[in-house]
């Protein structure tokens, strides 16, 4: 049995089956861990949701960014009619409900204790321990999968808090939570975040840092894997992988497998 970490799919079918050929995926052995983005800009979004929805006992997605999009749209067109092309042959296909259902229902953050890892899409901020960070991804979760879900994913778009504080209540801490784990890049120490900068490590103004160049995060006795960030690249370290790797962008698609920490590799999407 291997479990294999995966980058962001973002729709790309094509590599996503050669990435599988090439380990030798097999469902009924081995596990694949994603850490989001599996939507959106590829081309082939519903046959990417319908290959690992085939494999759901052994898949396992960290919400994305593009992920949430996707849920918020079809909570928005519940009839169609979506301008996002990908997305509209989602909402139009007969297993449609199945597929968000299942989407709706994977975390925003995961943890394994056999290997010591903890698995979001973008970041986590310096204060925010492992233990701190799966409680506050659980309550997005809880709300996602409630009566109010159409209501999170309305909310979850409209502006601020740009600071976290504890005691932050209501749609304000769900929204920051969420933006936290599907897309933060740069922050302060003191969880000040800035989720307009897209460029690399280096791009940004201080006193803002990669969220994970924090000295005193306290996440750092943990490894951690996420993708989100293409312009960061893929970069395996002790406490940290990166994986996306620019699969839709013409890069790679990237799979890491945790038992003996050997990398896959795969074209991306032709341009």
């Amino acid at each position: 049995m291997a479990t294999y970490l995966i980058g962001d799919i973002q729709g790309c079918l094509e590599p996503l089956e050669h990435l599988l050929e090439t380990i030798r995926f097999d469902p009924s052995e081995d596990r694949l861990w994603s850490c989001g983005d599996v939507v959106n800009r590829g081309g082939q979004s519903l046959e990417v949701l319908r290959l690992l929805h085939g494999c759901a006992s052994c898949v396992s997605v960290t919400l994305g960014n593009h992920d949430f999009a996707l849920l918020a749209a079809d909570a928005r067109y519940p009839k169609g009619g979506c301008k996002n092309r990908e997305f509209e042959a989602i909402f139009q296909a007969p297993d449609r409900e199945v597929l968000i259902q299942w989407l709706s229902h994977q975390p925003l953050a995961a943890w394994s204790k056999r290997f010591g890892l903890l698995r979001f899409h973008a970041g986590v901020l310096p204060a925010w321990d492992r233990r701190t960070t799966l409680a506050l991804a659980s309550e997005v979760s809880t709300v996602l999968n409630s009566h109010r879900r159409d209501q999170l994913l309305r909310k979850i778009y409209g502006k601020g808090p740009k600071h976290w504080d504890p005691h932050l209540q209501g749609w304000k801490r769900l929204r920051l939570i969420t933006n936290v784990l599907t897309r933060l890049r740069f922050c302060d120490a003191g969880g000040r975040v800035n989720f307009k900068l897209t460029g690399p490590p280096g791009s940004q103004k201080k006193p803002l840092k990669p969220w994970f160049k924090h000295r005193n995060r306290a996440t750092r006795d943990v490894r951690v894997a996420f993708g989100h960030w293409a312009a960061l690249g893929l970069r395996i370290r002790k406490r940290f992988i990166a994986l996306d790797s620019g699969c839709v962008w013409g890069g790679e698609l990237s799979a890491f497998r945790l038992e003996d920490e050997r990398l896959f590799q795969v074209p991306g999407k032709r341009s």
